[in-house]
């Protein structure tokens, strides 16, 4: 594999580095850099939508989570396309009608200045383990790609990585998404498929052990993954980010909804090979492997190799939109300039940074996501939405909506990061063990006790 890897590897980047350098001349604006021009229609937004939301966490990481759980891991997509139905169904005309550039940009038509560069450090900060956490499934991919730890190809990777999507921005990115979400499809189609009807094994376990719950994953895991992972899905950045690439509100509207339908049905693809992985793989046979890559290694090489490129397009997919939209929150936001001479500076910063974090770093891709998912969902979610739902009415009290924000992210941040102070302190394990919740939930009631009433107009 190691020679046809690299020799499809430097063919499939090269077309991207391509596709970046042909849309150079068609970027005159920061729009067209930012939001892709604001033009683009349901099919391409429906694809971007579902590149960016499927990538390292949504494959690699199910898979190994299924493995360990058995079907409910099903709910990490499953609440995903939830969150993205239900954006379609509340907010998506909303956000699309005030012709925000950014989410922070959206904080600041909604609320104010001062909401919008508190949420510009959140993101920025928050998804530099996003990207790392992208860039670390990668490395793993092509260190078994390879047969071997190569950092200096891993390395060389990361920076055409950044290379393209610094030349051509959001509009090469939306382009390169649609290639990248085909190429996953085919992969993990042509996997699953192979698995249940060519190899078969013992596939009766897996019908026997369809469930949404069991020993393993309770009823409070099924309420706090709603919430923590839903509402990234729900009001995320990048989630949000193809919301305004859009023509228009309805095309917003429209291309949210298919995006979930279709998220559903890939997640029963995806929680179908881990699965399949976890009654026919013993923990033995998979070691420190991650599932799919051992299941990779036994597939005949005409099923490997697109299932390979089928990961990389979904790391590849995920970290381009993180790095171009937490790059432009930094320039605009917080730097308050509309250039995209610097969010190219950005870019190259912010995806340079990462790869050292990757680089360096330890932690496995749904650690890194999750922490950073932890600390933005808490402290953004319900804030973001009141601000939203409210800003053609009374609007909001920006002190108490700042509050709710800080709050609900501190205690998304203390609960993840800080978990060995809390079990010296002697807390209730309910408390401890689900300070994100509690956290979402301090932030709702402020974020409720922010609105402003008619006399207070």
């Amino acid at each position: 594999m190691n020679t046809v890897f690299l020799f499809a590897l430097g063919l499939y980047l090269l077309i991207f580095i391509l596709i970046s350098i042909f849309d150079l001349k068609k970027i005159t604006s920061f729009t067209d850099y930012a939001v892709a021009g604001r033009i683009q229609g349901t099919f391409a937004v429906t694809m971007s939508l579902l590149a960016t939301v499927v990538g390292a966490s949504t494959t690699i990481g199910i898979t190994d989570t299924v493995y360990g759980i058995g079907f409910p891991g099903i709910w990490w997509l499953a609440f995903g396309a939830i969150g993205l139905i239900l954006q379609s169904i509340f907010i998506s005309k909303k956000v699309r009608e005030t012709k925000a550039d950014t989410l922070p940009d959206l904080a600041r038509i909604t609320v104010g200045k001062s909401a919008e560069m508190i949420i510009a450090l959140i993101i920025v900060i928050s998804w530099l383990g996003v990207i790392a956490g992208q860039l670390v499934a990668m490395n793993s991919l092509i260190s078994f790609a390879t047969g071997r730890s190569d950092k200096w190809l891993f390395v060389i990777v990361s920076i055409v990585v950044i290379a393209y999507t610094m030349i051509g921005g959001q509009t090469s990115v939306v382009k390169t998404d649609k290639l990248q979400f085909i190429v996953i499809v085919l992969g993990v189609i042509l996997c699953c498929g192979y698995l249940y009807l060519v190899r078969g094994d013992d596939s009766s376990s897996v019908a026997n052990n369809i469930q949404l719950i069991n020993e393993n994953y309770r009823p409070m895991n099924l309420l706090n993954q709603f919430f923590v992972i839903g509402g990234v899905y729900f009001l995320g950045p990048d989630i949000i980010s193809r919301n305004f690439i859009s023509k228009d509100e309805t095309i917003a509207k429209k291309s949210a909804m298919i995006a979930g339908i279709c998220l559903f049905i890939f997640s029963i693809f995806i929680t179908l090979i881990g699965m399949w992985a976890r009654y026919n793989i013993t923990p033995e046979d998979l070691g420190d492997s991650k599932t799919l890559m051992y299941i990779a290694n036994i597939l005949p090489k005409f099923i490997s190799v697109p299932l390979i490129f089928g990961l990389l397009s979904a790391i590849l997919s995920s970290t381009d939109t993180c790095l171009i939209n937490a790059s432009s929150i930094f320039v605009k936001d917080i730097l308050k300039k509309e250039s995209v001479k610097y969010i190219r500076i950005t870019v190259v910063v912010i995806g340079l940074f990462a790869t050292a974090l990757a680089v360096l770093g330890r932690g496995d891709i749904m650690s890194l996501l999750t922490g950073a998912y932890s600390i933005y969902t808490p402290g953004i979610i319900f804030p973001l939405l009141i601000a939203i739902l409210c800003h053609s009415k009374n609007g909001v009290k920006t002190g108490i909506w700042i509050a709710a924000v800080i709050l609900g992210g501190l205690f998304g941040l203390v609960g993840t990061y800080f978990s060995n102070v809390l079990t010296s302190l002697n807390l209730p394990e309910f408390i401890s063990s689900n300070l994100t919740l509690i956290g979402m939930v301090v932030s709702l009631i402020l974020s409720l006790l922010s609105i402003k009433r008619k006399s207070q107009e």
